[in-house]
């Protein structure tokens, strides 16, 4: 079971995820979008795609582009079309 938190509440975890460059993305059902809000901020990766992000709102406390995903993934990629990933440095990944 891999698990994301942020500040001691948890916002992912699943025995589902699927690693890309060391990255875990879990799968949208798997993951409290309650505590997530847009973010206007988005990259490109030349084989994934357009990236979006999240933010994350835990105790009143804002943390910008905690996640991003890709929500039309390039046809080398669709494994991962919708799924979230988190940055190590904003959160614990367990």
């Amino acid at each position: 079971m891999t698990k994301v938190s942020l500040n001691g509440t948890v916002l992912a975890e699943s025995n589902d995820t699927v690693m890309v460059e060391n990255n875990h993305y879990f799968p949208p059902s798997s993951v409290n979008t309650s505590l997530f809000s847009d973010s206007n901020t988005s990259t490109v990766c030349p084989w994934k795609g357009t990236a979006s992000y999240y933010n994350a709102t835990i105790d009143g406390t804002t943390v910008n582009d905690v996640a991003w995903y890709y929500p039309k993934a390039s046809d080398k990629a669709k494994s991962i079309e919708g799924y979230i990933a988190f940055y190590k440095n904003k959160v614990t990944i367990e």
